[in-house]
C-alpha cells in the first residue's frame, strides 16, 4: 500500500471539499468554561494551558475580523492564493448566547477569503437552540464542529475535571451529526490511568462507533501553571510519559483500530518550550509525521487493519 494512503488525513480531506489551499486561523474570541466560572467548576482541565496554543495575532483585545485579518497578512507571505477557516479555539466557543455567537461568527465568515469555521467546544455546551443556527449555517458554508472529548473513560474525566460524562459527549455527538454537521472529536493519549495499551486500544474501537467526520488525538504533555503539571512534580509516578518511539507504535495500533473513513487530523501537539515540563522530543510536527508514516510503511500498518464489523450504532459501544 502506498504510505500517502495508509490513514486518511486531514489535507486530503480539505482538498476533496475546496479547490484551493485552505489554511485555518486560530481566534481567541474571549471565551471562558463552564468548569472554570463556576458553573460546574473552578480552575478548568487540570491539563489546559490555554497560551499553548495561542499564536501572537490570537489576543482577546482584538476583534475576530483584526486577529483574522494579521492571520491572514502572517499566511500570505508565503501562499499569496490561500483561503481561510476561521477556527474559534481558546476555550469553549459555544459557551455564551446565541445571538452572540451568531454575531461572532457572521464577523469571521465576512472578512474576505474566510471560507468557513471551525469551531471548537464542549460537548456539554450545545443546546438545541444554537444547533437550530448551525444547521441553517453549514447549508451555506463549511463547518466543523470539533468536541473536546479527551477521554472515554469516566474516571479519568473526573480526575481531569472535564465536568461532564462520556455518555454526554456520545449524545452530542450523535445530536450534532443528525444535523447534517461535520463534527470533530479530540482525545489525549496518555492521561494518568490510562497508560495500558489495552485501554487505550479500547478507545480506539469505542470512538470508531461514533459518527465523526474528523480525529485530532496528541500526547500527553505537562504544562507549567497547570494543575497536572503541580501534580507531575508531586507524583512523578503516577505518569509515564512516552518516548517518540513509544508513542509512534503506540498510535499506529491506535489507528490500526480506527475506522478506515476516520479523518486523522494530527497525532501529536508541540507546545511553546518556555511552557513545557515534559515530554521534550525535540521534533517539530512534519518530522514527527515523517517518522510516523515510515514506521507505518516499516510495520505494513494502515488505518482500520484491525477493525471488524465496526458500526456506527448504539449498540456499538
Amino acid at each position: 500500500m502506498d504510505e500517502r494512503a495508509r490513514y486518511r488525513d486531514f489535507s486530503g480531506f480539505l482538498a476533496g471539499i475546496f479547490p484551493f489551499k485552505v489554511q485555518k486561523i486560530s481566534l481567541n474570541a474571549g471565551f471562558t468554561c463552564p468548569n472554570r466560572d463556576g458553573t460546574k467548576g473552578y480552575g478548568g482541565c487540570t491539563y489546559c494551558n490555554n497560551q499553548t496554543f495561542n499564536p501572537d495575532y490570537c489576543r482577546t483585545g482584538k476583534s475576530i475580523a483584526r486577529q483574522l485579518e494579521e492571520g491572514k497578512a502572517f499566511f500570505a507571505k508565503k501562499y499569496p492564493e490561500m483561503k481561510y477557516l476561521a477556527y474559534f479555539q481558546a476555550y469553549t466557543n459555544t459557551y455564551a448566547g446565541t445571538d452572540k455567537l451568531r454575531q461572532m461568527y457572521e464577523e469571521a465568515l465576512g472578512v474576505k477569503d474566510v471560507v468557513g469555521l471551525v469551531i471548537g467546544t464542549r460537548p456539554d455546551c450545545m443546546p438545541d437552540t444554537l444547533l437550530d443556527y448551525l444547521e441553517e449555517l453549514n447549508k451555506r458554508t463549511f463547518l466543523l464542529v470539533e468536541y473536546g472529548i479527551e477521554s472515554t473513560n469516566d474516571e479519568t474525566l473526573r480526575r481531569i475535571n472535564r465536568g461532564h460524562t462520556f455518555a454526554c459527549t456520545e449524545e452530542t455527538v450523535r445530536r450534532t451529526t443528525a444535523r447534517g454537521i461535520r463534527t470533530g472529536g479530540h482525545v489525549i493519549v496518555g492521561l494518568p490511568g490510562e497508560t495500558d495499551r489495552e485501554s487505550i486500544i479500547r478507545q480506539a474501537e469505542i470512538l470508531s462507533c461514533l459518527p465523526l467526520t474528523t480525529l485530532k488525538l496528541h500526547q500527553l504533555q505537562l504544562i507549567k501553571g497547570t494543575r497536572m503539571g503541580n501534580e507531575y512534580a508531586c507524583h512523578p509516578e503516577n505518569f509515564h510519559l512516552y518516548t517518540a518511539d513509544e508513542y509512534i507504535d503506540l498510535v499506529i495500533d491506535y489507528v490500526e483500530h480506527l475506522r478506515p473513513d476516520l479523518v486523522l487530523e494530527r497525532f501529536i501537539s508541540q507546545s511553546p518550550k518556555e511552557l513545557l515540563i515534559a515530554p521534550d522530543w525535540g521534533m517539530k510536527n512534519y518530522e514527527f509525521t515523517n517518522r510516523f508514516r515510515k514506521r507505518m510503511e516499516e510495520r505494513d500498518a494502515w488505518q482500520g487493519k484491525q477493525v471488524k464489523n465496526i458500526r456506527v450504532l448504539p449498540d456499538c459501544l
